[in-house]
């Protein structure tokens, strides 16, 4: 019984056909008499009727004895469903096959949980779906997820491709070049007590690469980092790494947008109009508090430093007398907020070391006529104060004001988390929609160079430390380097970061004042570390720059999932563990002994230190 046709195939066209399909039982009906079968397999299903009528007995008590995800073979021919029994939710739910002869290729025990129903299916446990990833990957969610990845995978290859691009694999077994994130580490048995590390990025390959005359080079690349996870992060991660020679910016962003295009068209049919918007680093925080805004609502944040220079209420013209700044937020619509959304709201403020949160509610009075503003910072206000409130936030009865008063990064930062919460809260009352299939693409750009760490009184790489400075701003490296913008671009869409890139360092002189001068790395670790990247500079390194876009997390964006793990076959759970193989594990004395390795126990008390990275804080 060889397959004729997949379980998503047969039409009113087939109508008459001897057919074979092969799948698993995705549910089993018994009705009047007869059986119905639904099969199904990668590509969809189609019902199937056993009738004991036109079935020898032995056939159909076998069909009886099938229970949901036993593997199956049937034959028979395609007729037309009795009337009134289409199901207009399946591709196949105008026909049937009538079975003739049924193979069981493999019985099935009683599942941990059910895959045929997805309501019930997507409330399962995340940790028994992972353990039984074999089983949550056959639900027809699972399988279209994967079924986009490859599709993407395919179309950016061939996109690439007709760019003129190389696909170049990198190595997997790198050197400890600490990048921002802890590293994993394989110990080297030739060599005891020295160590590949697994890549965080194929970084510094991808410019040898451009050392070595390639030009143009992408990988959908495997990288690795020992961090924290969320929702949006792996251990280990695809992302579509790519660099070229001799170009600007202009390029890296007019080669994107059409990758992006191309992405889209694929996966979603949808036309994704080009060129993207363009907003600096600056603008992006000055307007919505994050570098990676969201920006199919407005709620923006609007600066009333100004306004409350000479304010008597002290929290707000003391703060702007030491440095700092006063924003504001107008969550429209927002007056009755709860406690309980107001102390979130709160403790949001408080993670960046705010004291409080100080907010207005725009309500009706209690003779129901007059409006009131409902805070008890408000006596401290003057009718200007008022009066400019009114005018920049365009205040109106049912409006939520929200203030912050910091340094200008913490007061951006305080409500950029501020607004997006509100944004949810709106999104649940119905008060702001915003349709699925809309994609708000933009490009923030002049993101600063350095950053300055306090704590430790020096500077680090904003990006990372192969980022070119702009042209202009190089003087500037040893004079003002907090003013140096980088040559760094980040692609966002709908508040998530689908990838960034630089253009690159190409001179050996400014890579080594990078590292040594501003980063303070000693010229021997400079060597140590970077040595062998710093001499192909000196053989003629062309301009060069690139970009890495975060493959997961982009095929999440078009699947719908807030999760990269329903879009990896195999993911691993926050712990970074692996359910379904039960790893990682312990191995055995005589592999440590291999490897000259021992291992100590820990007490509980104690944590392992944190290692000093001299990249970023």
């Amino acid at each position: 019984m060889k397959r004729t046709h997949h379980c998503n195939e047969l039409r009113p066209a087939h109508i008459g056909q001897t057919v074979t399909l092969s799948g698993w039982v995705h549910s089993r009906r018994d009705l009047g008499g007869l059986i119905f079968i639904d099969i199904r397999d990668r590509e969809g299903r189609t019902q199937t009727v056993f009738d004991p009528s036109d079935l020898p007995k032995e056939l159909f008590e076998k069909a009886a004895a099938l229970r949901s995800e036993c593997v199956v073979s049937v034959s028979g021919k395609v007729r037309q469903r009795p009337a009134g029994t289409n199901n207009a939710k399946i591709p196949t739910g105008e026909v049937e096959v009538g079975v003739v002869a049924l193979e069981v290729l493999n019985m099935a025990e009683v599942l941990p949980f059910p895959v045929d129903d997805p309501e019930v299916a997507n409330k399962v446990n995340e940790e028994l779906r992972l353990q039984y990833r074999y089983l949550d990957l056959r639900r027809p969610e699972m399988a279209r997820n994967l079924k986009v990845r490859s599709k993407v995978a395919i179309a950016t290859r061939s996109y690439m491709d007709e760019q003129g691009f190389l696909e170049v694999e990198t190595p997997t077994l790198f050197k400890s070049t600490p990048e921002g994130a802890r590293e994993f580490l394989v110990p080297n048995r030739r060599e005891p007590g020295t160590f590949y590390a697994l890549p965080q990025s194929p970084q510094q390959f991808k410019q040898i690469l451009m050392v070595a005359g390639v030009e143009k080079y992408f990988q959908l690349a495997r990288c690795y980092r020992d961090e924290d996870l969320r929702a949006d992060r792996q251990p280990e991660f695809t992302q579509v790494d790519i660099e070229m020679s001799f170009i600007d910016r202009e390029d890296i962003y007019a080669l994107i947008e059409g990758l992006i295009k191309r992405v889209w068209k694929t996966a979603l049919q949808i036309d994704v109009p080009t060129p993207f918007k363009r907003i600096s680093f600056e603008e992006a925080l000055n307007r919505y508090g994050i570098d990676k805004p969201d920006t199919r609502f407005a709620m923006e944040l609007v600066d009333m430093t100004d306004d409350f220079r000479a304010s008597t209420f002290k929290v707000f013209s003391g703060t702007i007398a030491n440095g700092g700044v006063v924003k504001a937020l107008n969550a429209k619509g927002l007056a009755g907020a709860t406690q309980g959304q107001i102390e979130t709201m709160t403790e949001y403020a408080k993670s960046f070391g705010a004291k409080g949160l100080a907010f207005i509610k725009v309500e009706k009075g209690a003779d129901g006529a007059t409006i009131e503003w409902k805070s008890p910072i408000v006596k401290f206000f003057s009718e200007a104060e008022k009066a400019a409130l009114t005018q920049k936030l365009a205040i109106q009865e049912g409006d939520l004001i929200l203030f912050a008063a910091d340094q200008w990064l913490n007061a951006c930062e305080i409500l950029g988390k501020i607004r997006l919460y509100c944004a949810e809260v709106l999104k649940a009352q119905g008060k702001l929609a915003i349709p699925a299939d809309q994609f708000n693409f933009l490009w923030v750009i002049e993101f600063p160079l350095l950053g300055f760490d306090r704590e430790q009184n020096r500077w680090y790489s904003s990006h990372h430390p192969f980022t070119a400075p702009v042209q202009e701003d190089i003087p500037l490296l040893k004079t003002d380097p907090k003013k140096v913008r980088g040559q760094h671009y980040d692609v966002v869409v709908n508040g998530v970061e689908l990838g960034g890139g630089s253009i690159r360092i190409h001179q050996p002189d400014v890579q080594k004042t990078i590292f040594e001068e501003l980063l303070a790395i000693p010229p021997e670790e400079t060597k140590l570390r970077f040595g062998y990247m710093l001499d192909a500079f000196k053989y003629g390194a062309p301009p060069h720059g690139g970009i890495a876009l975060g493959f997961d997390r982009l095929i999440a964006i078009l699947c719908g999932t807030p999760s990269i793990r329903d879009v990896i076959a195999f993911p691993k759970t926050a712990k970074g563990t692996c359910l379904m193989t039960d790893s990682p594990s312990n191995v055995s004395p005589r592999q440590l002994r291999d490897l000259y390795l021992e291992v100590k126990a820990q007490k509980k008390e104690q944590s392992a230190p944190v290692p000093t990275n001299p990249l970023k804080p």
